[in-house]
């Protein structure tokens, strides 16, 4: 049985900042570590099957194959599909392959403009790997996937009908990069078929893990031909695609280009034709063929406006899918364009200033961290935040007046195993200056912060993509910036990456796990002496308790539910699990029992949770929605973060979203005593423990 969700977020956040899942110290995908199966393969000279991905029809998928083609489909090792099968041959290059019958063009216009940066390309495909004597059928590849590099693994049976590959397929027939690289990628999304339908943008984030912008071509900048000219000289991918036709069918428009397909950019050059500079676009078609027959197409009679050098060195005829046309055709026929890059400094000329990266993993959780867009002015407070101090710009790095130096992008990340059933949200962000009033304020903002202060920047719309970006001017100072859905309560988890020019810093503005006082905690109403009411206190126990003075968690369930809760059983009171709990966090001599000086303390620390509960239920239901959970909280003396206060309503909430005063009640009892186990038993920073301490505490408490 695998470890909670908790324990493996903290695990994985700790070999995170030890360099784990880095494209040095990739992630094992599925656990499957290379080397090791490779040994073992080696030493009991046996081939090499990959159970996570095995072959079968689970693997195609469903949609692509009839049931008559899944009968005839055999899954065979390139051995068997030719006699010298070879893993590279002469190089990579984007007319190695063609396309199958999945819909993966976006993918493969992608893979096109991986052969063009060998030093990316190695990162992807590790170029050792090969059919020679260390073979045994196991394969490898690298891919950046929502934050973090992993190794995949496959076997290298792939699926053929009549001996003959069904999905990308070499056109050297001998060569099998292409057919293995997809394969490990359908591995990844699941299955084939769950790589149907895609924009290039995410496969080109998967081969770089770097920075990515799309550009609306309708509503491209000025300077589109300079940033595609500086984003070629810099080693960038770049892929691009057509409007989609009156069909989802990619059908061929009278100009040869192909409607709803994606594309790669294989090349941008300036030539002078008749005198005049011409900026022309060559642009791949990942079927490898089918072509544009326009202005400047490998017929056209305007080739013979260039000189020789220039016509011999880009004319190319030969229906192969690749072609030139304008800059200015370019931004007609095709929709979009995406520029993907290690790094971000092709986004202006000014290569004396880098611009430094931030990522940031967060979380929205239906009913506490997940308020909705600005339209929703109640809610949209409750969104993660964080704060971004800029400094001023190094002298070298200054800017002309109105030039961008800071993007922002925000990924969602998938919680479906396969591609398909992923169902993104509208997502989008705001961009807030933090005035002179709030720059002292620690902990979230609150709503009244965004009734007086408008966005200085923010996603022009909200759109349900895997990412959206945005690249703007923002002068020195300190920002806050929330990422959220569309609409409010919906849960999801995203990547938040900052890029900026000169030193930013920036963290998450939600509250710590301190529990820092933020407030008097709340004591028990009383009408006379104190000592007093803790004597009658002490008598109407007394008629609960047993002969040595002592009530055991039935019996402290009696006690609670018919005195304190009397007239608020709206749930049934505490449960005997509830009290068992509340016996564990207050036993101080581990009986098992709660002596009459333990039970005065619980009971007023229950009622002066009870008298919270009611005072923040505004909307008087009798129990708490979990946006007024994070008030409750903060009433009872803590402040949390995020991310723990959307543990606590996973954990204590009900179905309904809303949350019980005996399941409150039972939350801060567990959260005050759990702090003070932490500060009992730490430095203040950090807590160690032998295995059979943490056993002790956590099976008790």
């Amino acid at each position: 049985m695998p470890p909670p969700g908790v324990c493996l977020n903290i695990m994985e956040a700790r070999h995170k900042k030890n360099g784990y899942g880095s494209l040095a110290n990739p992630e094992r995908f599925f656990n499957q570590d290379f080397q090791q199966l490779k040994q073992y393969c080696l030493a009991r000279g046996v081939r090499y099957i990959d159970d996570m991905f095995p072959p079968d029809r689970n693997s195609i998928g469903q949609g692509l194959l009839t049931p008559s083609d899944f009968a005839r489909v055999k899954w065979v090792r390139p051995g068997k599909i030719v006699p010298n099968p070879s893993f590279i041959v002469d190089g990579v290059s984007r007319f190695d392959f063609g396309q199958g019958i999945v819909g993966n063009c976006w993918f493969l216009a992608s893979i096109g403009a991986l052969t063009f940066q060998n030093h990316i390309l190695e990162q992807v495909v590790p170029l050792e790997q090969s059919f020679d004597e260390k073979y045994c059928g196991l394969f490898h590849f690298k891919f950046w996937r929502f934050g973090r590099w992993v190794d995949v693994l496959i076997d290298d049976k792939l699926p053929t009908i009549d001996g003959r590959l069904i999905f990308v397929h070499s056109k050297t027939p001998n060569e099998f990069w292409p057919a293995l690289l997809e394969k490990a990628y359908a591995k990844v999304c699941g299955s084939y078929s769950d790589m149907s339908a895609g924009t290039p943008s995410e496969a080109l984030v998967d081969f770089t893990g770097g920075v990515h912008m799309c550009i609306q071509l309708a509503d491209s900048p000025p300077n589109l031909w300079q940033l595609m000219y500086r984003a070629a000289q810099s080693k960038s991918l770049m892929g691009c695609g057509t409007p989609q036709g009156e069909t989802s069918a990619n059908t061929v428009a009278p100009n040869g280009l192909v409607r709803g397909h994606a594309y790669t950019v294989t090349g941008v050059k300036q030539m002078m034709s008749r005198g005049k500079a011409v900026n022309l676009v060559r642009l791949w078609n990942p079927w490898g063929k089918g072509e544009w027959n326009g202005d400047w197409s490998d017929q056209s009679p305007l080739w013979q406006t260039v000189s020789p050098e220039d016509r011999n060195m880009c004319l190319s005829v030969g229906d192969d899918g690749e072609f030139w046309m304008t800059m200015e055709d370019f931004c007609q026929f095709y929709s979009d364009l995406d520029i993907c890059s290690l790094c971000p400094d092709f986004l202006d000329d000014n290569s004396s200033c880098h611009w430094k990266s931030s990522f940031y993993d967060g979380r929205w959780v239906a009913g506490t961290t997940a308020g909705g867009c600005t339209n929703y002015r109640d809610s949209f407070w409750t969104n993660p935040q964080f704060r971004v101090s800029i400094e001023s710009l190094l002298e070298k790095c200054s800017e002309k007046q109105g030039a961008n130096n800071m993007l922002v992008s925000l990924m969602q990340k998938p919680d479906k195993r396969n591609r398909r059933l992923v169902q993104n949200l509208h997502i989008g962000f705001s961009v807030y200056e933090v005035t002179e009033k709030y720059k002292t304020l620690t902990g979230k903002f609150p709503a009244s912060f965004f009734d007086t202060n408008l966005p200085v920047a923010q996603t022009k719309k909200y759109m349900n993509a895997r990412e959206v970006m945005e690249f703007f001017m923002l002068k020195p100072g300190e920002y806050l910036i929330v990422p959220s859905t569309f609409k409010p309560n919906e849960t999801a988890s995203f990547i938040l990456s900052i890029l900026c020019k000169g030193e930013t810093h920036v963290h998450e503005n939600s509250g710590d796990h301190s529990h820092e006082r933020v407030e008097v905690e709340k004591k028990p109403k009383r009408t006379e002496n104190g000592s007093d009411v803790d004597e009658n206190k002490k008598i109407l126990f007394r008629q609960y308790s047993d002969q040595y003075e002592e009530v055991d968690a039935e019996q402290l369930q009696r006690l609670l539910n018919q005195n304190i809760l009397q007239g608020d059983l709206k749930a049934g009171g505490f449960s005997l699990d509830a009290c068992h709990s509340m016996v564990a966090l207050m036993d101080t001599s581990i009986t098992g029992k709660l002596n009459s000086g333990e039970f005065v303390r619980l009971w007023n620390k229950v009622s002066a949770y009870k008298d919270i509960f009611f005072s923040t239920d505004v909307s008087q239901t009798g129990t708490l929605s979990l946006s007024e959970l994070r008030n409750a909280i903060m009433a009872s003396g803590m402040r949390v973060s995020d991310d723990m206060l959307n543990l606590m309503a996973l954990r204590y909430g009900a179905s309904t979203g809303n949350m019980t005063l005996d399941s409150f009640i039972s939350l801060v009892l567990r959260m005050d005593c759990m702090s003070k186990i932490f500060k009992q038993l730490s430095d203040g920073m950090t807590m160690s423990l032998r295995e059979s301490e943490w056993m002790y505490i956590s099976m008790y408490t």
